[in-house]
């Protein structure tokens, strides 16, 4: 099994790395180490969809964000992720999100993208054991006042959880929405935010308080004040590691005392969790406020 998972996680890497090029199933059977057929097979058995429809959502996605994000002609952005005509690349757009490019550029609203993991993180057991402890970084950092649009759960206390109520695909749609801090972040609330029945633990995206654009559907839109955090960073990791890479910062986290430099928790603002990447490292953020 483990060599199967890691033949589809070779021709998920291709297809990221290749995007913008003619992406053939020749090209994933050499990345793969196996036949075309059986590569096609085990792409389908591990992932749910053939390699035509992966390569072609995540083009799409990624078209949606040039889009959201800078001026560019539908045409180019069109023929740059690999599609024979606009009026195909516009077609396929639209029963992807619902919109068509066009009016999507001139008024970005959330869509879900599509975002893929790599298979073998999610589908190979890890070892939580922490061999070698290594450094976490700490950092004073101020957030603004700012909103958060979220999607809460109903007893998520964590990732895992969280995915189990609500699912994996909020992700996606977080990304389509502009935030100010770049990212999208999941939030362990204060009571105060928490509404009855609902969790702890939530995905969302901060942005301005001036926002007025749309909140999709099940959503809400919380205030959160200015405040300081310690930012906590784990040094880079391979991305299958990213278990232990977690449990080294929140270990951290939990041994810290701020008083050390003059701050004591702040129970009144989230905790905030950046998604993992390996390699800048796992971030999460705690509310400090100064000591009296």
């Amino acid at each position: 099994m483990r060599e199967q998972i890691e033949a589809v996680q070779r021709m998920q890497d291709y297809i990221e790395k290749h995007l913008q090029e003619n992406i053939a199933l020749a090209d994933l059977a050499k990345a793969s180490l196996y036949s075309p057929w059986y590569s096609y097979r085990l792409f389908i058995q591990w992932l749910n969809m053939t390699p035509a429809d992966y390569i072609r959502r995540l083009r799409l996605s990624k078209s949606a964000l040039k889009l959201r994000d800078e001026r560019v002609k539908i045409a180019d952005t069109a023929f740059e992720f690999g599609f024979k005509s606009v009026d195909g690349y516009q077609r396929a757009f639209f029963r992807e999100f619902g919109c068509n490019p066009k009016e999507y550029a001139s008024r970005p609203v959330p869509i879900y993208l599509f975002r893929p993991y790599g298979i073998k993180y999610s589908a190979l057991e890890k070892e939580n054991v922490m061999e070698n402890i290594r450094n976490v970084f700490i950092q004073v950092i101020e957030k603004p006042k700012r909103k958060a649009i979220i999607k809460r759960g109903v007893q998520a206390s964590d990732y895992w959880t969280y995915c189990q109520e609500v699912g994996c695909d909020v992700w996606g749609l977080l990304l389509s929405i502009k935030s100010i801090s770049m990212e999208p972040v999941c939030l362990w609330l204060p009571k105060q935010y928490i509404k009855p029945g609902t969790s702890e633990y939530v995905q969302g995206v901060e942005v301005p308080t001036d926002y007025d654009g749309p909140i999709p559907e099940g959503f809400d839109i919380i205030e959160l004040p200015a405040a300081k955090y310690l930012m906590f960073q784990g040094e880079p990791f391979e991305e299958e590691d990213y278990c232990q890479a977690i449990d080294e910062v929140q270990d951290a986290i939990s041994r810290y005392d701020p008083s050390v430099i003059g701050y004591s928790w702040d129970p009144a603002n989230p905790r905030i969790q950046l998604e993992p990447v390996g390699t800048r490292g796992y971030i999460e953020l705690a509310a400090v406020i100064q000591a009296r």
